[in-house]
């Protein structure tokens, strides 16, 4: 099987430009990076939960995530300064085109129920923005092992500014994103 990123520099880019009618290459819609993100929450004072969070986001992404910490105490959430508040990997190149290849192929379609990615996640500048509720969608992720469910949001950006050539651009890297139904009436 092709890997993504070769596919789309070969494939996935001309047909880009040719359904947007884009005669420079150097205007092609394309991807800068995907943010994964998640936070800790409740966990914050366990530090094995922290551990093993960031040991299933490492499996799943394929990079180390870096810890975010508080940078207030906020004593309405039992917050001190300097407590970790959450996880972020930002991936590029070759490990973005890998996520959005197992995301797409493998995980997106384990969602029960699954009807498609909503729409109203991009943002009107080109870029989109979508919450996973479980992480044992992913198939790095022994679901005996996995004590302690979290979601997280992955943020897709891109380099282009209109939300209609963002979306052409996800849906020929594969996005299933939801059919509008017509409601009868």
């Amino acid at each position: 099987m092709e890997k993504l990123i070769v596919k789309f520099n070969k494939e996935i880019s001309t047909a880009l430009r040719k359904e947007l009618s884009i005669k420079n290459k150097f205007l092609t819609p394309g991807l800068e990076k995907i943010v994964v993100s998640t936070g800790i929450g409740d966990y914050k004072d366990d530090d094995a939960a922290v551990k093993k969070i960031t040991e299933e986001l490492t499996r799943i992404t394929g990079q180390k995530p870096r810890l975010n910490l508080s940078r207030k105490a906020v004593s309405s959430f039992k917050l001190r300064i300097g407590q970790p508040v959450g996880l972020t990997v930002t991936l590029r190149d070759e490990r973005m085109f890998d996520f959005i290849d197992r995301l797409v192929n493998v995980a997106l379609p384990r969602v029960r129920d699954f009807r498609g990615l909503p729409l109203k996640g991009f943002d009107g500048l080109g870029n989109y923005s979508v919450g996973i509720k479980e992480y044992m969608i992913f198939p790095e992720v022994k679901y005996e092992d996995a004590t302690r469910p979290f979601g997280f949001q992955i943020n897709i950006k891109t380099n282009v500014k209109k939300d209609d050539q963002a979306k052409a651009l996800l849906i020929g890297l594969g996005f299933p994103f939801e059919k509008k139904e017509r409601k009868n009436g």
